[in-house]
């Protein structure tokens, strides 16, 4: 006989649902929350969840499991008091400048001081003004803003075993923070961001580089082209009320023409790129000695400095390849030079990335030559989305336009870079000796695909059993490696994205849960099935690079070497 629960004099069934707040939300009820995610361990500190059961006592839903006939309210006048004290108490500690905050219209305390009624805030904050911590390359932290929901705790513990802030103090005095109040640059931060997407409020929020690259637009001198990631086509149009996945680069493309950008180009180009100079590291470290470790793959700069920060032993294991967008960047400078030297005008590269670290990453020196940066500006999905917005694009009904040439033809392996199993999918693609297209449809069902934060595929190269990893989420990684180091497991080629779901799932995106992520990752996987292009060394454009801009070129433009004794 099945279980169930009376809700609001409701008989609803249960059977997987971990808490009453899932069983509530399986009701048709959407209780407020601040503090619960399903990725992370239950909290319960801000208490807006409370029901109150048939003797009047108040449970926080997120934490009490499900009883079998148990009856609880959702909506009673003790409950709604309950509530609106909360806000005004979180409302009255916190900074109230909300037509100038990042999060302004997304604030989940806002959306709720609305929800609730809120007009008059009877308390007095008697906290005093406090500084802001802009020390870090990707974003920006307001302590101002902060109601001690431990939603960044816990993402930058649980999920990304970073451990870069947590609770300081006790009481009145408790505060988010870096321990003994340093700074976030001055951490073992590796600027994913992931904090930012589940901060409820506008106390983390990624750092804008929208004015600088208006000032570009603006001057003439000045010839500011574009890069597009794999990932930003399948989510930013969820910002205009388009359905996740939907490819949507044709109207990117057209919008951001209408910006001011003169040439818009596609990461994906260098991502067949990556995937060719991998694939020979790859091959070339299968032949040698050294198999203690894995290659690990590089393109995601979160899980570079991971790895200066936590594992520096590692660092010779990982892809001496730049990233797509480090590699696009070396590449559009260097096709510019002559033509910014005849024009007397300065090419000013920027990129539009679902992720934060590449904003640190572009700051890196590795990647600053001359004192030129390869890649100027960092936008992300949403600081686009916010540009577009400003100039008042409507977005949904601008028709679709072609990206510029020759840089923008890629394959289906340099698109689907944008999801967790995409680079090893495009490097096994690259590796494999038998390349009918039998193959590589059976390459899809070998493990690779999927959301899973750990997976594992094997396959034969040159007649040899080849054991391979695809990990995202950091603390995925750090287990992962463990077992390596103990002995436990042995791979010979691992894939890490920070990210838990790869780009697609950046915190640069439009916020979205697990439904959302999956359908991204779709989009993706769709995309590739119609290019006509299947692998990267298939690429035309990529063939002309090698024998023309590359040529002698490639350690140059399209590798790096991290010298972990600068870490």
């Amino acid at each position: 006989m099945s279980k169930y629960m009376v809700i609001d004099g409701n008989r609803i069934e249960f059977d997987k649902e971990k808490n009453i707040l899932d069983l509530v939300r399986k009701a048709g009820i959407d209780l407020p929350t601040l503090c619960y995610y399903t990725d992370l361990s239950v909290y319960g500190a801000c208490r807006m969840c409370v029901v109150e059961d048939e003797r009047g006592s108040i449970l926080t839903s997120c934490s009490t499991p499900p009883k079998d006939m148990m009856s609880i309210r959702t909506n009673t006048p003790k409950l709604q008091k309950y509530r609106k004290v909360i806000l005004e108490l979180l409302l009255a500690t916190h900074c109230r400048d909300c037509t100038i905050c990042e999060k302004n219209g997304k604030c989940k305390l806002q959306k709720l001081a609305s929800r609730f009624g809120l007009t008059n805030i009877r308390f007095k904050s008697i906290e005093g003004k406090k500084d802001l911590d802009t020390s870090s390359k990707s974003i920006i932290r307001d302590p101002n803003k902060c109601i001690l929901c431990g939603d960044c705790v816990r993402m930058c513990n649980e999920i990304q075993s970073v451990g870069a802030i947590d609770f300081a103090n006790r009481g009145s005095n408790m505060v988010v923070s870096p321990a003994f109040g340093k700074s976030l640059a001055e951490t073992d931060c590796v600027n994913c961001g992931q904090c930012a997407t589940v901060c409820p409020t506008g106390a983390i929020v990624v750092k804008s580089d929208i004015k600088n690259v208006w000032k570009a637009i603006y001057n003439h001198k000045q010839r500011v082209v574009a890069q597009v990631a794999p990932a930003v086509r399948v989510a930013l149009g969820e910002e205009f009320g388009i359905k996740p996945g939907e490819n949507v680069m044709g109207k990117i493309v057209a919008a951001m023409r209408k910006l001011g950008f003169e040439n818009i180009y596609d990461t994906s180009l260098s991502a067949d790129l990556t995937v060719i100079e991998e694939s020979k590291e790859f091959l070339k470290k299968l032949e040698s000695d050294d198999n203690k470790f894995p290659l690990f793959t590089s393109c995601c700069p979160a899980w570079v400095r991971y790895v200066e920060n936590k594992y520096p032993e590692l660092l010779p294991y990982v892809s001496s390849c730049k990233s797509p967008m480090e590699m696009f960047g070396s590449i559009v400078k260097a096709y510019f030079k002559e033509k910014d030297s005849l024009e007397n005008r300065e090419t000013i590269s920027v990129a539009v990335m679902p992720c934060t670290a590449k904003k640190a990453e572009a700051a890196r020196e590795e990647f600053i030559r001359d004192n030129i940066p390869d890649v100027d500006y960092v936008i992300t999905t949403a600081e686009l989305c916010a540009m577009i917005k400003e100039i008042g694009i409507q977005f949904d009904e601008i028709e679709a336009e072609a990206s510029d040439i020759p840089l923008s033809l890629y394959s289906g392996a340099g698109v689907i870079f944008g999801v967790t199993g995409g680079v090893t999918e495009a490097v096994i693609r690259e590796v494999v000796k038998d390349k009918s297209s039998r193959v590589l449809k059976d390459i899809e069902f070998i493990g690779v695909r999927g959301m899973k934060g750990v997976k594992t595929c094997e396959l034969q190269v040159k007649d040899e059993s080849i054991r391979i990893g695809i990990v995202s989420g950091l603390r995925n990684a750090e287990d992962l490696i463990e077992k390596i180091k103990s002995g436990e497991e042995h791979f010979d080629f691992i894939e890490v994205m920070a990210c838990p779901g790869g780009c697609i799932a950046g915190a640069g995106q439009p916020f979205g849960l697990m439904e959302e992520k999956n359908e991204r990752a779709k989009g993706l996987y769709k995309i590739d099935k119609v290019t006509q292009i299947k692998r990267s060394e298939e690429n035309l454009v990529v063939k002309s690079l090698y024998e023309g801009l590359l040529k002698n070129r490639t350690k140059e433009l399209l590798h790096v070497h991290y010298d972990k004794s600068e870490h």
